[in-house]
């Protein structure tokens, strides 16, 4: 297999030049600025998991520009590995953190998401005119199966992840029309799937943020430090002051 061979798989590339898919090149900029966005939202060490995943979507930017300028197989295999590291990154986050789950079996789960992806994608192949965004498909169905999941335990990130699932199904429809309307639209439709796709990993980075930093809030630990904080006030009053009034007192006739 060469590597380097050119690959033509969208509707606005003409011929194997750099520039042959601007606007589809240029569109990863969305991934990018996602990233660049959801960045700040992401302070303190409980949002590590967070950050990594920005750091992922910033790389899916930077490998779809690749594989839409350098046209080729190795290139594309840049362009689908970070996307397949999110996919895997997100779903441990979710099973840790919102299925309570331990980290072993959180990255079990995540490593089934590739067997489950080469069970399914094929059944989706049988759609009708879905072609290649049949790879694709597996993901928003896990998603909204997530979002069954969670819907009791944690209603307001089953919602966000239903609103996930449905951003990106919007997307999949985009790359899946770039081929069937190219002759009405020479432009082609993918430069959409990059657009929603950028929103969406950002939202469900959103999700996750949410939800993290409301455990945060509610954790044990920061109401026990908010109660030693309060206890600490509460010596600070009129009786601490007469303490601190007589212990001076005292070392002073110490001193005499």
């Amino acid at each position: 297999m060469n590597w380097l061979s050119p690959v033509d798989a969208y509707c606005e590339r003409t011929g194997p030049d750099y520039w042959s898919e601007p606007v589809n090149a240029v569109t990863n900029l969305a991934f990018l600025i996602a990233a660049l966005v959801i960045w700040p939202r992401l302070r303190g060490p409980e949002m590590a998991m967070g950050r990594a995943l920005a750091a992922v979507l910033f790389v899916i930017g930077i490998g779809s520009w690749l594989f839409h300028t350098h046209a080729n197989r190795l290139t594309g295999l840049l362009d689908v590995l970070p996307i397949l590291a999110f996919v895997l990154l997100y779903v441990f986050a979710a099973t840790r953190d919102w299925l309570g789950a331990g980290p072993r079996l959180a990255a079990l789960v995540a490593a089934g998401v590739i067997p489950y992806a080469a069970a399914t994608a094929p059944l989706f192949a049988m759609i009708p005119g879905l072609g290649s965004s049949a790879s694709y498909a597996p993901v928003p169905l896990l998603i909204l199966i997530y979002a069954l999941l969670l819907r009791k335990r944690l209603p307001g990130t089953a919602r966000g992840l239903a609103i996930g699932a449905g951003i990106l199904i919007a997307s999949l429809i985009f790359r899946t029309l770039d081929q069937p309307l190219c002759g009405a639209l020479p432009l082609g439709t993918h430069f959409m799937w990059h657009i929603l796709n950028a929103v969406m990993l950002g939202w469900m980075i959103e999700v996750w943020r949410r939800e993290r930093a409301s455990a945060v809030q509610q954790s044990p630990g920061r109401s026990e430090r908010a109660h030693d904080g309060a206890g600490v006030e509460e010596h600070s009053g009129p009786d601490g002051e007469q303490d601190i009034a007589r212990r001076g007192m005292e070392n002073d006739r110490q001193g005499e």
